[in-house]
């Protein structure tokens, strides 16, 4: 089991790369792996299944498209299918109208419930190292990464419940994000 997981990574990459060559074997085999995280982010935006699964189908038709622009140099798999998957759920967001909830949430709860390759993916290296790295945020800090980028709130809004200047906020959001990469990179 931990070799499976500490594989995962290189695995995602392989099957984007295959996946840009236009395997579709591989590109299955990349569904069977990141979809349930996935659904789970969208779930987590978006708050209703049926919207969740159209959102998750509108990635994959986009990965399959567009996997040829992954770049293992600039993220991981995992973070270029996430940050794919959170993109097209704030778009979605956005020709709804819907406000993003206020209330705040806890990285574990972004995860589809069910049982299946998500719940070893949150067991993973990589999602232990991401929890540790938020975790040596400071609280403000961590709220506003984790409302911007899992629940998909405009620095605008952010600014707006803090009751900070716009430039203020993107500041704080780039200066965390900044030791984010620096934490995950060590």
């Amino acid at each position: 089991m931990m070799n499976k997981q500490l594989d995962e990574a290189p695995a995602l990459e392989h099957l984007l790369y295959l996946t840009a060559r236009g395997d579709s074997r591989a590109f299955a085999e990349l569904y069977e792996r990141a979809s349930a995280r996935l659904l789970g982010v969208c779930l987590r935006m978006l708050r209703d299944r049926t919207e969740a699964e159209d959102v998750l189908q509108e990635v994959f038709v986009t990965v399959w498209r567009r996997a040829g622009d992954f770049d293992s140099a600039l993220a991981t798999a995992t973070t270029w299918l996430i940050t794919l998957t959170r993109n097209k759920a704030i778009d979605r967001l956005r020709q709804q109208r819907v406000r993003v909830p206020l209330e705040p949430f806890h990285l574990d709860t972004l995860a589809d419930e069910r049982s299946g390759p998500q719940a070893d993916a949150e067991a993973g290296q990589e999602y232990r190292r991401l929890r540790g790295c938020l975790d040596t945020l400071e609280p403000k800090d961590r709220r506003s990464i984790r409302e911007a980028f899992f629940s998909g709130a405009t620095y605008k809004e952010l600014a707006e419940r803090s009751q900070l200047p716009l430039g203020t906020m993107k500041s704080r959001i780039r200066r965390a994000l900044a030791q984010l990469r620096t934490c995950l990179e060590t």
